[in-house]
């Protein structure tokens, strides 16, 4: 193929190919994946200082190590995106600790999935824990969520940041184990199920607004570039029925 032949890089990408450095990306392409990734890298700071938090209200110690292994890995993977995002040239000097990830809106606010604050994190992070058995309940319904998403980002078309959300994947993947673990843990003692269902009806719609709107024009761009695939009515369908088998299985259907 001579150089006058050479396929646009936009249908390249929308015929399923990928892209390897940063040079070769278009502008509206390194727009849309670095807003991925920072969307990424806010949510993993946020939720982590929300468990570190939560860590020392553990009822034991193996509670308290299973949420110090989420808080340690989910730093660890914003940290392995975001050098993906300085090779792109973002200044990721705001994230060395001076970033109030810790801050949260009262309890009773419904922000649906409007962006707030100055971070690009979901804004079901915007929410505070209360307690121990809401942790958990927050983290088993969020972790099926996660698990979705990350299987959908790691069919990017940026291959090193596909790589890295593969290698992650199986991580996320056992920090929604331990959330499905805890809270059948928890219901073991039948006087807990008034609070666990409390939790969960007040995450179950806040987490489902993380998937954003069932027609977003914002989803069509990214599947142009190869950079999303599934719609997120579909991913929102999908972890719905996720929800229901697991709160059939654990008798809170």
């Amino acid at each position: 193929m001579t150089s006058d032949e050479t396929m646009p890089i936009a249908d390249y990408l929308a015929l399923g190919g990928k892209l390897t450095t940063p040079e070769n990306a278009p502008p509206r392409y390194r727009g849309e994946l670095l807003r991925l990734m920072a969307t990424f890298v806010d949510s993993e700071l946020a939720g982590a200082a929300g468990f570190a938090d939560i860590i020392n209200d553990g009822p034991g110690i193996k509670e308290r190590i299973a949420a110090s292994r989420i808080v340690l890995e989910k730093l660890d993977h914003a940290e392995r995106v975001l050098a993906i995002m300085g090779e792109f040239g973002a200044d990721i000097s705001r994230y060395a600790n001076h970033h109030p990830w810790t801050e949260r809106v009262a309890r009773d606010s419904d922000l649906g999935a409007a962006r707030h604050g100055s971070d690009m994190r979901l804004a079901v992070l915007h929410y505070p824990l209360q307690g121990w058995v809401d942790a958990v309940a927050m983290n088993a319904l969020m972790g099926h969520a996660v698990v979705l998403q990350l299987g959908e980002f790691a069919r990017v078309s940026y291959q090193p940041l596909g790589e890295i959300f593969f290698a992650i994947l199986p991580r996320e993947r056992r920090h929604m184990e331990l959330g499905v673990e805890g809270l059948r843990k928890i219901l073991v003692d039948t006087a807990n199920r008034a609070e666990v269902s409390g939790s969960i009806a007040y995450w179950r719609p806040r987490v489902a607004a993380s998937f954003g709107s069932g027609t977003s024009g914002h989803f069509e761009t990214q599947k142009k570039f190869g950079l999303r695939h599934t719609s997120n009515a579909d991913l929102a369908s999908e972890w719905e029925r996720q929800v229901d088998a697991l709160l059939a299985e654990i008798g809170l259907a």
